[in-house]
């Protein structure tokens, strides 16, 4: 089972606005917040965003590049997918994919793909269904 994910984030205070917004609707809780991070739990598992250190800002993070592609959470049912890609719009994110939105994983995978502020690819995936965004 799966413990923590930490990751780096560029902008914390970017970051904070976009996964407390997302997060808390797929039923995850601010477990940790500190000047420097913060995290949100969900079960035993929880994924920390910790702040960046100054010299390493100038190096980008591309999910192309070895490391993270993306990260996927399980949403309940298509209607929480619809409603997240609407608020997440509505908080001026960019929905990828949106000419096959939201079957861009195949036709049986009902799913909405983000970009967070530091351009990690966030996948909310409808609990019915298969399939495998590739």
């Amino acid at each position: 089972m799966l413990h923590h994910v930490e990751i780096n984030v560029s902008d914390l205070d970017a970051s904070r606005k976009f996964y407390s917004a997302l997060l808390s609707e797929l039923g995850y809780v601010e477990y940790q917040n500190w000047p420097l991070g913060f995290s949100y739990k969900s079960g035993s598992a929880y994924l920390v965003f910790v702040q960046t250190e100054m010299h390493y800002l100038q190096l980008p993070y591309h999910r192309k590049a070895t490391g993270l592609n993306h990260l996927a959470f399980h949403a309940e049912s298509r209607g929480k997918v619809d409603s997240l890609t609407e608020k997440m719009r509505r908080l001026g994110v960019q929905i990828l994919y949106e000419d096959r939105h939201p079957y861009a994983g195949g036709p049986e995978h009902y799913a909405v793909f983000m970009e967070d502020p530091d351009r990690l690819k966030i996948e909310i995936a409808a609990a019915e269904g298969g399939g495998h965004f590739a």
